[in-house]
């Protein structure tokens, strides 16, 4: 499985945060691809979330 199950239950963050992140994470990979997508067999999304939540990608809520 792509997602690490046990960070996305145990991550004590503000989940909208993460949400965001997520997002414009995929939106990114899906412009300009990722080294990552082929072990991903292509699933955009669960690859954002995974470099998300294992702090892969560093983020920040821009107000």
């Amino acid at each position: 499985m792509i997602i690490p199950l046990d960070k996305l239950i145990s991550h004590d963050k503000n989940s909208y945060i993460l949400t965001t992140a997520a997002i414009k994470r995929a939106a990114q990979i899906n412009l300009a691809g990722d080294d990552e997508l082929e072990e991903a067999e292509g699933k955009i999304v669960s690859l954002a979330i995974k470099q998300v939540l294992t702090s892969t990608i560093e983020y920040k809520l821009e107000e």
